[in-house]
């Protein structure tokens, strides 16, 4: 292996990984910004909007484990180069498309490639850095991450007020291209050929049985419940993920190590750090369409009106080190947490005349109880494990997390999707038409201004703020559980980690976006 550790150029490999990462962090966020124009202009129903935003969330998670592991078998550097290269087509993919399922093809390439950046990314440090600058890194790295949250929409919004709505995939383009260039040139190749080998099997009943269930759960207001491709998809996913467990339990060298939930400490930090993010994933999906359709607001200036639980979610990150050394953790979680519930429920009483200040209250607060619950929790989590199982218990955490996310997408999304239907007033329009108002909010404006239906708007409007708040009832009740859970349930200190490495297998905090 070559030594760069005394060569100025790490520092320039570092800016690399940092672009890489800071790309991962706001396309997360900048699609959602996105989702209301490319639902007017593709004609998108909320189910595929669903679609397009989790399908890159499911495919990620699903290979996150085995992508990881292939860079320790296969050379780092050259599973980064290729994860950049996927998440770069995957882009171009997105920005050429002009059909929806094209849009979500090309989101679930781009979450093969991000699989395979996300943990290769912080572990190549220890090949660049010694431990005197490692911590400074990968805190370099985090800041770049959390970073990538609220520049998202921003840009995303900036974007769609100037260009197509492809441009949102575009950007990536020259991001990718640059982690590219740095790492062939920058990177030294690093390998680990005693890690476990990547299951296929273990690895297509994660995708599948992922897929299976949040196929079920977003076609399921659209079909019925009952519908029998529904019911089909659901014993499905119960069996795919029950072989999945199985497979794994008897493996000898798991790639995903069940028996890290055996750990009280790691069981229910993960737990919490898994609710709060399918919390934080349904709100970032129900609120453009809020601020856009029904308080009238362009990209741009949706961007910036989600700031607020951007801005509160960085504070309270930074400071819950503090506050946990005071406190404790199990204090800090379930306080988070219960700041995260009164947030929601206050959410749930906005109403089509609450206007954005009210909004501006109730977001600030969330992103308060977001960074207090979520940075510690994982924290606590890893800390848990013996040395010898933080990097298996780091990608179990992480693949945890992004199936909450992707299940509130999902859940929360078509609870949304089917409260909107039922409660619109379509008297008087054509049956397609009124089928087509009934798939968004956004659909349902356009319709409302070809034809001048002001009733229809209004309607659209009460319809979309009674769903979101219904939505916001449901994240409160589970945020307040998942509190309930933690104060009950989790011990009450963690042993800290005592490893001069320990800092590159801790996630880092900006990691919250996925």
């Amino acid at each position: 292996m070559v030594d760069v550790t005394a060569n100025p150029r790490r520092w320039w490999a570092l800016g690399a990984l940092v672009a890489s990462m800071l790309t991962l962090g706001f396309d997360m966020t900048i699609l959602n910004v996105a989702l209301p124009t490319m639902a007017g202009e593709l004609g998108a129903t909320t189910g595929q909007q669903q679609w397009m935003a989790d399908a890159y969330v499911v495919v990620f998670a699903a290979l996150m484990l085995p992508a990881g592991l292939l860079g320790d078998r296969f050379g780092r550097r050259r599973m980064l180069i290729t994860g950049l290269a996927l998440f770069l087509v995957g882009s171009l993919m997105g920005a050429l498309a002009s059909d929806v399922n094209w849009v979500i093809a090309a989101r679930a390439f781009m979450g093969i490639g991000g699989a395979l950046v996300t943990p290769l990314a912080l572990s190549v440090l220890p090949s660049l850095f010694g431990p005197d600058e490692r911590t400074k890194a990968v805190g370099i790295i985090s800041a770049a991450s959390a970073l990538g949250l609220p520049l998202g929409p921003i840009i995303g919004g900036w974007l769609l007020n100037h260009y197509w709505w492809g441009s949102v995939f575009l950007i990536n383009v020259p991001m990718a291209a640059i982690g590219i260039a740095a790492c062939v040139f920058l990177l030294p190749e690093t390998s680990d050929p005693a890690s476990p080998r990547v299951d296929p099997l273990s690895t297509v009943l994660t995708a599948t049985g992922l897929g299976a269930l949040i196929y079920a759960i977003i076609e399921a207001p659209s079909r019925g419940w009952s519908d029998a491709l529904i019911l089909a998809m659901f014993a499905a996913a119960a069996v795919l993920l029950t072989a999945l467990v199985l497979r794994e339990r008897r493996a000898t060298r798991p790639m995903l190590d069940m028996t890290l939930l055996a750990h009280r400490g790691f069981l229910f930090n993960t737990s919490a750090a898994t609710l709060a993010m399918f919390v934080l994933s349904g709100l970032m999906f129900v609120l453009p369409p809020y601020i856009q359709a029904v308080l009238g607001h362009d990209a741009f200036g949706t961007g910036l009106r989600l700031l607020p639980m951007m801005g509160g979610l960085m504070v309270a990150a930074r400071g819950a080190q503090p506050v946990v050394a005071r406190f404790g953790p199990r204090a800090v979680v379930s306080a988070g947490l219960v700041v995260l519930a009164f947030a929601a429920l206050l959410g749930s009483r906005t109403t089509v005349d609450s206007g954005y200040g009210f909004t501006a209250l109730w977001l600030s607060i969330t992103g308060v109880g977001f960074g207090f619950s979520i940075v510690p929790a994982m924290d606590g989590a890893l800390g848990t494990l013996p040395r010898d199982r933080a990097g298996s218990g780091s990608g179990l955490l992480m693949t945890l997390r992004q199936v909450g996310a992707a299940i509130g997408i999902a859940l929360l999304g078509s609870l949304l999707a089917g409260i909107f239907r039922d409660r619109l007033d379509v008297t008087g329009l054509p049956g397609p038409v009124a089928h087509t108002a009934g798939n968004s909010v956004v659909a349902a404006h356009l319709i409302a201004q070809r034809t001048g239906s002001s009733h229809l708007a209004a309607s659209a409007d009460d319809a979309y703020v009674h769903g979101m708040g219904v939505v916001l009832l449901v994240c409160g009740v589970a945020a307040l559980a998942a509190a309930l859970l933690t104060a009950a349930l989790l011990p009450r200190t963690a042993p800290a980690r005592e490893t001069e490495g320990g800092a590159d297998m801790v996630v880092p905090a900006g990691d919250a976006r996925q």
